[in-house]
């Protein structure tokens, strides 16, 4: 068994670590060091930063939920384009797979629906 095939691929990947410990080795020498206090507080878009939330009460979730239903149904799509693509190459086991995963995520959309995670108050 021969590794000649690998050798590239090895020494890419030896390239590859080399630049980012020579770059965070760099950015470590020639980067300043004298830190202030505006440096030092966290960035909030030019807003002075309050240490209560706006109205005293809990941070609302909300945007992380959208955040995150976005991403379950950026993933349902994910796995449906290449199924769309190949369909008339599948057998009837890949349809009745993919209504299965079509139904688990329509299941979890009625969900969210019927819980208001889509109204935008």
């Amino acid at each position: 068994m021969s590794l000649s095939p690998y050798v590239p691929i090895i020494g890419l990947f030896a390239i590859a670590a080399a630049f980012a410990l020579f770059s965070v080795a760099g950015a470590r020498l020639a980067g300043p060091r004298r830190l202030n206090k505006a440096k030092l507080e966290a960035y909030e878009c030019g807003i002075e930063p309050s240490p209560q939330p706006v109205g005293g009460s809990r941070f609302p979730i909300k945007f992380y939920l959208t955040a995150m239903l976005f991403i379950v149904f950026d993933v349902e799509m994910i796995f449906l384009y290449p199924w769309a693509v190949s369909f008339d190459m599948l057998p009837m086991f890949g349809f009745m797979v993919m209504f299965v995963f079509i139904g688990a995520i329509f299941v979890a959309y009625a969900y969210e629906w019927r819980r208001g995670g889509l109204d935008w108050d």
